[in-house]
Formats: structure tokens, C-alpha cells, sequence
């Protein structure tokens, strides 16, 4: 059977297939026309084995959330502030962070410590002045780093001036929370709250004011007024505050508790739950969260970024947070049909929940596939291993796991971040609740031995230190042989790699104990980083790794490994201490000479025709 086919810049090439070969009839004579074509496909061939897709700052970078209060108190009043975060940038830089996100610096009555804003363009008086938050900003641009700020879209305070206002009957702001009047119980003739909706931190989500002698609705504390986002005008005043936000420098946001935004206008009750009565999975939140409204403001909200983004010259991100199922928290990345973007990054909370102390590697790759395998196509993972709403790392897993879980984290494609105090595994202290159930994992940063752990120069801080600090701290970590400060610092620079930034990342169990996954890319070192789950040593194969020699070399190990970086390893006999850690490096070889047999052949080839 004989096919045609037709090239643009010579003549057809006739081509008979004869059972397992394809034999071509081309004459010498028309060889002129394709010698130039062949020369230049060869060398893109050759040069195009290197090729990958570029990647943006934020799909490969050391991301760190900076909890304002507790970081570095500057003025000696026992609470952290923004001077003291930007008298630790160089800190930062050293570490090898590549933006910090703070939680919120805005104004604030503190009933949620930030979360409840009295004012979007504002600093908090405690953390300083919009000066402060200008140079903070200069600073981290100074060494590098990108600045993220929390922006909490769902509410306000009740101290906000637009609160105060629709309260006592402003009609520009009467529409700017979700207002309803009460209901009257048909037995005791009480007033009662529109429907049964309840708040996160428990008890009725609405809440009477007599100055309008209405009940507003509030999904978290009674502090923290929902704002109304069927109203455009809303949608405006928040846009218009992220513009605000962008034009002081900042480099992206980080969306808090974004799919509770918008509620059923129905205001119907929420059928039953699977929680205990009076928790707050009591109630299936079917009418309050996860509206697919709030879709549409995200991605407006990236849109927005994108535009400044072109004009300003820099990519500018958007980062959400949602308790959410798989399906809608994908939905954040873009749209059903992909048209459409919205966040460049959601949280990724699976190994908060996932990495236990008694996790195997089977449930581990388990886990990281879920949202492998849901992720819309050439979008960003993130690994989350901490935040300020749960347990440190130290204290949820056990101190044995911290460097194993800052290497992995680390390793995986994607971003990594960290909550600060993660890199010296500071633990929680639950004798410093004070305000808040999540105080004892936001007790100040331990730097050194001294006075308040050098976290201030007063010994009064606003919460207590952990008493471990004396032991636990920046200073001690840096002066020590081995270190997980020098662990987190060690996989830091290595995440740099091409290997790691563009490679390909393939995934396997070794057994039930050990999970393994290798980071390669073509004309680069590959590696393979190990991790021992069982509590007892393990010796493994790693021979079903393609294309890996079978002596590999120690890039990192973990402090506690019996192994040393440098030490030359065997893959088919890899022993591992309990929950140990390691990444393997194979140096690449004979690539260019690869590269050189193919130009050679394909050189030859054009030589037989002339």
C-alpha cells in the first residue's frame, strides 16, 4: 500500500510498507531539498532533549507563613511585630525561603487575633504602621523574597465602620451583611434565630443586634459579621482592597476560609450531620459552604492579579484555604472546562491529616496520590505540613518524624510551606492557652537561650514560651554538627535543582514500610528520596527504579540517619534506620556523548544521501 506525504518546503516523499518495515524511495537528485531539513531536525532533536517548560517563581518555591505575634517582638512589649519580621529577613534569605505569607497584620479587636478585621487599610497598632509594613515589604524585595499577605474575604468585625453602619441603618450599608429578623418560637412565643444554622466554633450562627433589631449572620465567632456577597457592591469594596494591597507591592494572597462566602438565599436548615450534638459536623453544611457562587470571585479575583500583574511585570498569586472536598476544592484551580483560573495554588492540608505516627507507606502514597491524580493538568501542588490552626509537626507526629517530614515535603513536586518554628521542630505548649485552644501552637519563636528566647527583651510575653526553648532554638541548631535547622536549610537548596524544579517525579511502596520516589530529568542528576515509615530499620531493593546506576551517592541525609552525605550506597541493599530519611543522587554520565551519537548518526544519515 503506498501512502503520500507532503511536505511544505520539499517534494512528496512515497513511502511502501512492506509487513515490519517502511522502505523510502527518495531520488539523489531531490536530496538537495531535504538536506537543510534534515540538518535542522536533527539539531533540534539534539538541543531539544534539554527543553522543559519554563515554570513561574511560585511552582517551585520554599513558601513560610510568619504568625506576626509570635515571630520577633521589636519594641519590647512582649508581642511581635512587623520591625522584628523585618529585622529577620536576612534570616529568611539564609534559609532559603522564597516568599513568606503573614498571617494578618490589619486592624483588628484581636477576637480572632486578626481574623476579625476592623479595617482592611490599616495596621494593627501593636504590629506598627503602614510605614512599618512598606519597609517590611522593601526589605523581603531586598533579599529575594516575595510577600504574601492573609486576606480574610468571608467577614469582618463587628467593629468595622461598615457594621457599625448597617447596624444603625446607613442605607448605603444596609445590604453589606446578611441581615434577617428572628423568628417567633410558636410554644414559648421567644425570639429565635432565623434558622439552624451554626457557627464553626459552635453554638447558633446568628446573632440579634437591637440597634436594627435583626439577627446577623456570623459562620465563626459572633465578632466576625459575614459579609454579603450577593451584593456588587461588596464585591467592589474587597476588590478594591486587594488593588489597594498591590499597588503597596505585595506579591499575592492567601484566601482565608474562602467556600464559606456565600449561603443559600433561601436560608434553609441544614439537614443533620454525622457529629455529636452540639459540635459543629452536627449539621451537613450544605447551605453554607461550598456555593458554587464563590467560584466566580476567585476568579475574578485572579484575573485581577493577572491584569496588575502584566502592567506591574511580576506574577501575582492567589492561594486558597478550604475545608472542602477533593472535587470542589479542585474547582478552586480553574473551572469545570479549564477555561477559566482561579487560585494558583490551594491549600493542600492531606498530610496535616494523613501523616500520622502509625502511617505506613502505603497509606502515605495514598495520600499523596489523592490529589495527584485529582489535580486539573499542569497545575501546582502544595504541601502543607503545619499552620497556625493545628498541632506542630513535633507534637502531632512525634519529634522522630520532623526531619522525615520536612524531607519530604521538600522533595515532592510543587511547593513546600512551613510554618515557622518548623525548621527547628519546635513542639506545642499546651500550658501557654490562653486565648485560644490553638495558642499552644503559636507560642513565640525560639532563637536563641536568653531572655524570652530572644524573641524579646521582655520576659512577659504575650503568650508563654515553650520551657524547652534553652535547648530548642536558632542559635544552639546553627552551632551544632547536625542540625534539623541544617536539614531544612540542606533541602532548600537542593529544591533548586533542575532535577527538582522540571523533573518528573515517579512514585512506588517498597514493601509496607518504606515509600520511595525519584526526580528525574534528561541531561541532569536524578534522585531518589527514601523514607523508612516502620519504627523498627528496614534494608530495601530500590532496583525497580529505571535508569538509575546501582551505586548511588547521599545528597542529604537526615540528622539521626546512620548515613553520611557523600557516602556511596548500593540500591539493591539500602539500610534504613526507623524513620529515617534520605535523598540519593546519581551524577549524570555520558549524556553529552549521548547527545553526540545521535547528531553523529543523523550527520551520517545525510552524508549516504549526498
Amino acid at each position: 500500500m503506498r501512502a503520500c506525504l507532503t511536505n511544505l518546503t520539499g517534494p512528496p516523499i512515497y513511502q511502501c510498507q512492506c509487513n515490519y518495515r517502511t522502505v523510502r524511495y527518495v531520488t539523489k537528485r531531490r536530496m538537495k531539498f531535504f538536506r537543510p531539513l534534515l540538518v535542522t531536525v536533527g539539531l533540534v532533536l539534539v538541543c531539544g532533549l534539554q527543553a522543559v517548560d519554563e515554570k513561574d517563581w511560585y511552582q517551585h518555591a520554599t513558601f513560610y507563613q510568619i504568625y506576626p505575634r509570635s515571630f520577633q517582638d521589636s519594641n519590647g512589649d512582649g508581642i511581635g511585630d512587623l520591625k522584628g519580621i523585618t529585622s529577620r529577613m536576612e534570616y529568611l534569605a539564609g534559609l532559603g525561603i522564597d516568599a513568606t505569607w503573614l498571617s494578618p497584620p490589619f486592624a483588628s479587636p484581636l477576637a480572632d487575633f486578626g481574623y476579625d478585621v476592623s479595617d482592611f487599610y490599616n495596621i494593627q497598632p501593636e504590629y506598627g504602621t503602614m510605614a512599618d509594613m512598606e519597609e517590611l515589604i522593601a526589605e523581603a524585595h531586598r533579599h529575594g523574597i516575595k510577600l504574601m499577605l492573609d486576606f480574610i474575604p468571608n467577614h469582618s468585625s463587628d467593629e468595622h465602620d461598615w457594621f457599625v453602619q448597617s447596624a444603625t441603618g446607613n442605607a448605603k450599608y444596609r445590604d453589606y451583611y446578611i441581615w434577617r429578623p428572628g423568628k417567633e418560637n410558636s410554644v414559648t412565643g421567644a425570639l429565635e434565630p432565623p434558622n439552624n444554622w451554626i457557627s464553626v466554633f459552635g453554638g447558633p450562627a446568628w446573632t440579634y443586634d437591637p440597634r436594627r433589631g435583626e439577627y446577623y449572620l456570623h459562620q465563626f465567632t459572633k465578632k466576625q459579621a459575614d459579609l454579603n456577597y450577593r451584593n456588587p457592591e461588596v464585591v467592589q469594596e474587597m476588590t478594591d482592597m486587594l488593588t489597594f494591597w498591590l499597588e503597596k507591592g505585595v506579591d499575592g494572597f492567601r484566601l482565608d476560609a474562602i467556600n464559606h462566602m456565600f449561603e443559600d438565599p433561601e436560608l434553609r436548615d441544614e439537614p443533620p450531620g454525622w457529629g455529636p450534638p452540639g459540635s459543629y459536623d452536627e449539621l451537613d453544611h450544605i447551605y453554607t459552604k461550598d456555593n458554587p457562587d464563590t467560584y466566580g470571585v476567585v476568579y475574578n479575583w485572579r484575573q485581577l492579579c493577572e491584569d496588575f500583574g502584566q502592567r506591574a511585570n511580576k506574577t501575582i498569586i492567589i492561594m486558597t484555604e478550604a475545608y472542602a472536598s477533593i472535587e470542589n476544592t479542585m474547582l478552586f484551580y480553574e473551572d469545570a472546562t479549564g477555561t477559566r483560573q482561579g487560585a494558583h495554588m490551594p491549600f493542600n492540608f492531606q498530610l496535616i491529616y494523613d501523616f500520622r505516627n502509625d502511617q505506613n507507606a502505603i497509606g502515605l502514597k495514598q495520600s499523596i496520590d489523592f490529589w495527584m491524580n485529582h489535580m486539573p493538568a499542569r497545575h501546582t501542588p502544595s504541601w502543607v505540613a503545619g499552620s497556625h490552626d493545628h498541632s506542630r509537626v513535633a507534637t502531632r507526629v512525634g519529634l522522630v518524624h520532623v526531619d522525615q517530614v520536612l524531607t519530604l515535603v521538600h522533595t515532592l513536586p510543587g511547593t513546600s510551606i512551613t510554618y515557622y518554628g518548623e525548621e527547628i521542630g519546635m513542639f506545642d505548649f499546651k500550658e501557654a492557652e490562653t486565648y485560644d485552644n490553638r495558642d499552644p501552637n503559636r507560642t513565640p519563636m525560639q532563637w536563641d537561650n536568653t531572655i524570652s528566647a530572644g524573641f524579646s527583651t521582655n520576659r512577659t510575653t504575650w503568650l508563654r514560651l515553650h520551657p524547652d526553648y534553652p535547648t530548642r532554638n536558632v542559635m544552639m541548631q546553627e552551632a551544632a554538627e547536625k542540625s534539623t535547622l541544617k536539614h531544612f536549610r540542606s533541602l532548600t537548596a537542593l529544591r533548586r535543582h533542575p532535577s527538582f524544579v522540571h523533573g518528573e517525579f515517579v512514585h512506588r511502596t517498597v514493601g509496607r514500610d518504606v515509600y520511595a520516589f525519584s526526580r528525574e530529568l534528561h541531561g541532569e542528576d536524578t534522585f531518589v528520596t527514601v523514607l523508612n515509615m516502620a519504627p523498627s530499620s528496614r534494608t530495601v531493593d530500590l532496583g525497580d527504579f529505571v535508569n538509575i546506576p546501582h551505586r548511588m551517592m547521599v545528597e542529604i541525609a537526615q540528622p539521626e540517619s546512620s548515613y553520611k552525605a557523600g557516602e556511596e550506597v548500593d540500591i539493591h541493599n539500602v539500610a534504613l534506620l526507623q524513620h529515617d530519611s534520605i535523598v540519593l543522587r546519581a551524577v549524570v554520565s555520558g549524556s553529552a556523548g549521548i547527545k553526540l551519537s545521535m547528531l553523529v548518526v543523523l550527520l551520517a544519515a545525510v552524508k549516504h544521501f549526498l
